[in-house]
């Protein structure tokens, strides 16, 4: 008897790997991709490890391949842009055994810098993407992925979205596969990509493709439902869900398989409907290449928006015209996100706000020192742009104009990507100050370790890498590790460093208050009758302190984490520091 167990879309697509018979997978943390590989390690039979970046993981998943076992690498959409540079010559040089990689999109950015869509890298790059609409498809397309990998020789990729990949649904368990692994051999022409072997591989890619579109026609990935004639949907994924929803009796082909297009029975299922719409999240993927066919009558982008996500009740307005009884939503108050009671960068934020420094920023939890009350960050792009950002002001501007910036990165982002940047400052002999936030974590994506953590994905201790002696390895003289809730020293440090010519680093160091083992044995206690009412403990914006009318100050014992932020700041000894429970 199988089991069924109700599993995450993330979950499933770990399951899947499982059952066909996965042997490594690398990967970066980056909502919503994350669970994906936290999923994997309770698979003994996968090696499961995460990458400093997205580049490498593509790569060691092309390494094991070739060396003749199933791999796969995960991570959000903007992960592909790092892993692009391998991805788009893997296709080229094909696989030995099966790879997939696993692409996580974010229609609605919930926690991203932009809504790209990866069926579009997938285009350019060449490459085929299956899109399943549920956790149970989630499962049974990754291990469909791995057969068609090995078939056509090509990495695979099954692109998820938010809404899948964070929904559950019920899955059916069924036993691993133990794939034969193929043994290695020397193959020169097919896997070192110098120009005259790629121009040879280039026309193997284009042949593959022309197959699998014929051949994608039979797929069991592709499904068609055939009911009401006079109203047709061509949709895929999580959105083949909401037309479901809105329009059951309306006939629906549902692609498993997004690039390449199975054309025939496109052309087959737009024949026998009157009216066709395809419903498809974010860009004209699909929409384009069938009008591109002369088929006119299709209807997509003209009613359907390219931003955000889909839902039922964009087909019931655009379609069948419904006007929808949704309640208002009600008035309240804006509450933007903030950094957590407790947080090392508030107190860091809180000094370059005194000092009006100005911050480039990077991508984690640190991007909030961007908003009120703290507003430092002016810039952030993407991962590691920070110090490379300020390096390219330096050079547009000179010395003088960056003497009240920083360049603020995370210590996992600093990994990602960073290095290179900081390493770039150092050989172009540039001025500016870096500013590593050092929290011990991963903290935006749910405190996943990282290379300087000393601990793996799978829990084993390891030595970590240490980020002061990497710095000074690089050659810069002056790095300076600071603890982050020290605020003379921070203010000392960032007045010295900045006003210096050359390359500074200053590492703050304090764990994420929400790390596992993190202990704050304290409280902050106000003493209303010695308070001022200058609301200077205010104005880092802790969550856990509230303005009350007379002008004093309350704070929630519930969310103090008892760091001490407020009571250094206050200059009139009004809050006391007590022991939790006291």
């Amino acid at each position: 008897m199988s089991e069924k167990k109700i599993l995450l879309g993330n979950e499933a697509i770990a399951r899947g790997a499982y059952e066909a018979g996965v042997k490594v997978s690398s990967a970066y943390p980056g909502t919503p991709s994350t669970e994906m590989s936290e999923s994997l390690v309770q698979y003994d039979e996968i090696y499961a490890e995460w990458a400093p970046n997205e580049k490498v993981a593509t790569e060691v998943a092309i390494g094991a391949s070739i060396a003749g076992v199933r791999s796969m690498c995960c991570m959000k959409h903007v992960g592909v842009n790092v892993a692009a540079d391998p991805l788009y010559t893997a296709a080229y040089a094909g696989v030995r055994g099966g790879m997939v990689v696993i692409a996580a999109d974010d229609p609605g950015m919930y926690s991203s810098q932009n809504e790209q869509d990866t069926r579009m890298v997938a285009r350019a790059a060449m490459l085929p993407v299956l899109e399943p609409s549920d956790s149970a498809e989630a499962k049974e397309f990754t291990k469909y992925a791995f057969d068609l990998s090995e078939k056509y020789d090509t990495p695979v990729i099954v692109r998820s979205t938010t809404r899948l990949s964070h929904s559950q649904g019920l899955v059916e368990l069924e036993e691993r596969a133990e794939p034969f692994d193929i043994p290695y051999e020397r193959d020169m022409a097919k896997y070192v990509m110098m120009p005259g072997n790629a121009i040879k591989r280039h026309l193997v890619v284009e042949a593959r493709l022309k197959q699998m579109a014929e051949d994608a026609c039979g797929f069991p990935v592709n499904k068609v439902e055939y009911n009401d004639l006079s109203v047709g949907f061509i949709t895929s994924g999580i959105a083949y869900q909401y037309v479901k929803e809105a329009m059951p009796e309306a006939s629906v082909l549902k692609l498993g398989i997004v690039n390449p297009l199975p054309r025939k029975l496109i052309e087959e299922f737009a024949a026998k409907v009157e009216k066709l719409y395809i419903f498809e999240e974010l860009e004209p993927v699909i929409e384009e290449q069938v009008k591109s066919w002369g088929i006119a009558k299709a209807v997509g982008k003209e009613l359907f928006t390219v931003q955000g996500e889909y839902s039922a009740n964009m087909i019931r307005e655009k379609i069948l015209g419904q006007t929808l009884d949704v309640a208002a939503s009600a008035q309240v108050p804006a509450r933007p996100p903030i950094l957590c009671p407790g947080c090392p960068h508030r107190s860091v934020f809180s000094v370059l706000n005194k000092l009006k420094i100005h911050a480039t920023g990077d991508i984690g939890c640190y991007t909030l020192g961007a908003v009120a009350p703290l507003g430092v960050i002016d810039t952030t792009i993407c991962m590691g742009a920070s110090i490379s950002t300020l390096h390219g002001m330096e050079k547009a501007r000179g010395r003088d104009f960056i003497r009240n910036w920083v360049a603020v990165i995370g210590d996992s982002t600093f990994m990602h990507t960073g290095i290179n940047s900081l390493m770039n400052m150092v050989y172009n002999q540039a001025n500016g100050t870096v500013v590593i936030l050092d929290n011990s974590t991963t903290g935006m994506t749910g405190h996943q370790d990282h290379a300087a953590t000393g601990k793996t994905l799978k829990g084993q201790v390891v030595p970590a890498i240490n980020i002061f002696g990497l710095c000074k390895s690089l050659g810069i003289e002056n790095v300076y590790e600071v603890n982050a809730f020290d605020l003379p020293g921070l203010e000392e440090a960032f007045k010295r460093e900045t006003a210096k010519d050359g390359v500074s680093v200053i590492i703050a160091k304090s764990p994420c208050a929400l790390l596992k083992g993190v202990k704050f044995p304290d409280k902050c206690r106000p003493l209303s009758e010695k308070c001022k009412k200058c609301g200077a403990c205010l104005r880092p914006g802790c969550p856990a302190l509230t303005k009350n009318e007379d002008g004093t100050i309350s704070i929630d014992e519930t969310m103090c984490n008892g760091c001490g932020l407020c009571k250094q700041l206050c200059k009139f000894d009004a809050i006391e520091t007590v022991k939790a429970g006291e």
